[in-house]
């Protein structure tokens, strides 16, 4: 696989995961501001996801979505963490924790894959803002 369809399916992943815990999390609060911000940033995560497939297709290379494994790990991680503690304040951690990785990880890869198009580096610099922006937010919870 070439460094363009290496960084699109690293967008595409990392989205696919902010939706699904959103919606996950979303499901558990019981704080309607929250909530609403949830539900925004799965709005926003779903168009990063949605910008990564139609690029993958139009450059001919194959989505790569989250494994099953990955999926069931992540969704027992969130339920075993909000087992004890359902605060809103408390998944405003975990979420800044996951955004913060992100953030990382969208760093390493803009740095790792240079020479690849300037429209899907381009669109891993606003996942990356987009996280970073989220982090800011989420402090309002906590």
């Amino acid at each position: 696989m070439n460094g363009n369809a290496e960084l699109l399916n690293f967008i595409y992943q990392n989205s696919q995961m902010g939706v699904e815990t959103m919606e996950q999390l979303g499901g558990i609060t019981k704080d309607s501001q929250f909530r609403k911000f949830l539900e925004k940033q799965q709005e926003g995560y779903l168009l990063f996801h949605k910008k990564a497939k139609e690029l993958l297709c139009e450059s001919g290379y194959d989505e790569k979505g989250l494994g099953s494994l990955e999926k069931l790990r992540t969704y027992l991680m969130i339920n075993i963490q909000t087992m004890m503690d359902k605060s809103t304040s408390h998944m405003a951690q975990m979420l800044i924790n996951g955004s913060t990785m992100g953030v990382t990880d969208a760093i390493k890869k803009i740095n790792q894959y240079q020479g690849a198009e300037t429209r899907i580096l381009d669109l891993m610099e606003e996942l990356q803002k987009f996280e970073g922006k989220s982090l800011e937010k989420l402090k309002g919870f906590l």
